[in-house]
């Protein structure tokens, strides 16, 4: 079952979006999908991540129809993903969302860029680098009628030199990071016509045992702010607006940056590095910053189901002089040996919280993350950034390899009239604007 529908042209460079629907090859069943209690703390944030293929074999013949066809054995694996939130009948447990995997599928959404992918890539000083990402991964959010809400819409962007973009707009509470980019992955081994090892979804999500005392009885981490209660429309309650600016930072500034940073801790890493002159930045911006929320896709620790909130969330602070005066070797170390892990103590929290930006400016660490294992005919994107929508308004910050897997690729979410001068600041220690 498929439908369409043209929308009017947008403007800007992206335009012309068409949508239509494709569900499970096979029928579910109307099964009822457990969130857990980590799902259910991401639930305001959404994942949107880009994915770069240039002119040649992998974009070559690569028709609408030949990108649906293997989502149907796709969604037979990842069923939960084309289905749709529901909220139980009891009252006690605060009418509890699930999934009711009833096989309404995913959103297909089809669009033309009039530019040339090195154009749109370029990072031009009239800021085209600003809210890139957010153009190519279709924004929309879950509710205000949850029954009717996709959890995923992939973004097929034609540009004009014959080159493609896909666009994934992934609600987080389905799956943290590592599950939406292994989710994809799986996918683009179907379209180039593997046969990848069936998908596990087991064991069940459940939520933790006991009972939940109210949300006004406990305090919120120090990694997240509490809001709402929020009820069916899943959004970040109205506060500034919001950017989102994407940067690379090459191997030779990398190497500069460690020179300057050559005494930080041993166990510091370049997440750290890029995070600290980052922290240190944002702090010269705004006064202050003592603390940050850092949340870290960490391999070592996952259990191995295909979906699942398995992020961890801490808070790192900053004693003695502001970050903001402190060199950047110190806030490295800080934050490779200093953070408080309270991943548990938001998963129990009984009331609706922001993770992203919400208590803190948040660290993101996507280093382990397998973001260029989307592969297309044997070729891998030659470009890969991921953002999110559902940010508050203290900002997030996301750290991920670039291509080459010697420079980085930075997203910053920050309020819109800080970006301006963050570049600015950014390029003069790093050389990027």
């Amino acid at each position: 079952m498929v439908f369409e529908q043209e929308e009017e042209a947008a403007p800007g460079a992206v335009h012309g979006h068409r949508l239509s629907t494709v569900v499970p090859g096979s029928v579910t069943g109307e099964v009822d999908y457990a969130l857990a209690d980590a799902d259910l703390a991401f639930k305001l944030h959404y994942l949107r991540g880009a994915y770069y293929f240039p002119p040649g074999d992998a974009a070559r013949g690569l028709t609408t129809k030949a990108l649906k066809d293997p989502m149907f054995p796709w969604l037979d694996d990842y069923f939960p993903v084309a289905g749709r939130v529901r909220r139980g009948d009891d009252e006690n447990d605060r009418r509890r969302p699930y999934i009711k995997c009833n096989d309404c599928g995913v959103r297909i959404v089809e669009a033309k860029c009039d530019r040339t992918i090195a154009e749109w890539l370029q990072d031009d000083a009239d800021g085209d680098a600003t809210d890139r990402v957010s153009q190519l991964c279709y924004d929309k959010v879950l509710g205000p009628e949850l029954f009717f809400s996709p959890l995923l819409y992939v973004q097929v962007t034609n540009f004009k030199c014959g080159g493609l973009a896909l666009g994934f707009s992934w609600a987080h509470l389905i799956g943290d990071i590592p599950s939406a980019a292994t989710c994809f992955n799986k996918w683009a081994q179907i379209l180039s016509g593997k046969n990848p090892e069936p998908t596990v979804l087991t064991p069940e999500n459940a939520p933790l045992q006991g009972h939940h005392p109210p949300a006004s009885a406990v305090a919120a981490p120090r990694s997240v702010k509490q809001v709402g209660p929020i009820e069916d429309h899943w959004l970040v309650p109205a506060g500034r607006d919001m950017s989102c600016y994407s940067f690379h930072v090459s191997e030779a500034a990398l190497k500069s940056l460690q020179q300057q940073a050559r005494h930080a801790a041993a166990a510091a890493g370049t997440f750290e590095l890029v995070s600290a002159l980052v922290w240190q930045t944002v702090a010269k911006l705004r006064d202050g910053v003592r603390t940050v929320t850092v949340v870290k896709a960490d391999a070592a620790g996952r259990s191995g189901r295909a979906l699942a909130n398995e992020m961890k969330v801490g808070y790192v602070e900053a004693v003695g002089s502001s970050p903001a005066k402190t060199d950047v070797a110190e806030l490295e170390a800080l934050l490779a040996e200093g953070v408080v892990d309270e991943t548990a103590a938001v998963a129990a929290f009984p009331g609706d919280v922001l993770v992203y930006g919400g208590a803190n400016l948040t660290l993101v660490d996507m280093e382990q993350v397998d973001l260029y294992g989307l592969e297309i005919k044997g070729q891998r994107p030659v470009h890969v950034e991921y953002g999110m929508h559902g940010v508050g308004e203290e900002g997030a910050v996301l750290v991920q390899p670039a291509a080459d897997g010697r420079g980085r690729v930075v997203t910053a979410v920050l309020p819109r009239d800080e970006i301006a001068t963050l570049r600015a600041a950014l390029g003069a220690a790093l050389q990027v604007a």
